[in-house]
C-alpha cells in the first residue's frame, strides 16, 4: 500500500481519515490562497473551480516531498449569495461572519484531489447546503465564548461536529464534506486504487 499523505494542517480532516482506519501523515502545503481566490473572482470564475484549483495546488505542492505516496489535497469555500468567506481572522471577524449568515442559506464548496508524483489520479467536488437559524445575539456571544479560538479554524466560524451544530436549522448534503472532506467517495477511490481492502 502506498503511504497516504494529507496536504493540510486541518485537524478535523486528519481525524476523519484516522477514524476511518487509515494511517495518514500530515504535511501542510503553503500557498498564497488569497491571490488564487482574488484571481478567480477578478476573472469571474466560480467558487467550485477555485476550490478545486486550491485542492490540486496543495496536492501538487506536497507530492514531490513524498515520492510514490498518495497525496490528498483539499479545500473548502463558503459561498453565501455573492460573498466568498474565508476563515475569520479573529473573534470579532467570526462574529461578523456568523451575523451575516444568520437566517440564511449558504453552500460549502468542498474539493478534494488525489495525486501520486506528477499524476492527478482523482478529484471530486461536493456542495452541501446549510441554513442557519435566526439565533439571538445572546446565543451568538455564548457560542463564541465557548468556541474560543476553535471558531477561527473553519470558514464560517462554526464547527458542525461540536457546539456549532446549534447554529443550524437544517443541512443538506454530505456531512463529511461539511467537515472538510468528502470521505465516502475518497474511500471508494482508494479502494479502486488498491490502497484499501475491497
Amino acid at each position: 500500500m502506498s503511504p497516504l499523505v494529507l496536504a493540510s494542517a486541518s485537524r478535523i480532516r486528519a481525524l476523519l481519515l484516522e477514524r476511518a482506519g487509515l494511517a495518514v501523515a500530515c504535511d501542510p502545503a503553503t500557498l498564497e490562497e488569497a491571490e488564487i481566490k482574488t484571481a478567480f473572482r477578478r476573472d469571474g470564475r466560480d467558487a467550485a473551480g477555485c476550490a478545486m484549483a486550491l485542492a490540486e495546488a496543495k496536492a501538487a505542492r506536497v507530492a514531490p516531498r513524498h515520492p510514490g505516496a498518495l497525496v490528498i489535497g483539499a479545500d473548502q469555500l463558503l459561498v453565501c449569495g455573492e460573498a466568498w468567506l474565508d476563515k475569520p481572522a479573529d473573534l470579532a471577524d467570526a462574529r461578523r461572519q456568523l451575523q451575516s449568515l444568520r437566517g440564511r442559506r449558504h453552500e460549502l464548496v468542498t474539493a478534494v484531489a488525489l495525486r501520486r508524483d506528477d499524476t492527478l489520479l482523482w478529484r471530486r467536488i461536493e456542495r452541501p447546503a446549510l441554513v442557519m437559524r435566526d439565533f439571538s445575539d445572546a446565543f451568538l456571544d455564548a457560542y463564541l465564548a465557548a468556541a474560543g479560538a476553535d471558531a477561527l479554524s473553519s470558514v464560517g466560524a462554526y464547527q458542525l461536529e461540536a457546539m456549532g451544530v446549534q447554529l443550524f436549522a437544517c443541512i443538506e448534503g454530505d456531512y463529511f464534506a461539511i467537515l472538510g472532506l468528502p470521505l465516502l467517495p475518497l474511500l471508494d477511490c482508494l479502494r479502486g486504487l488498491g490502497a484499501l481492502a475491497a
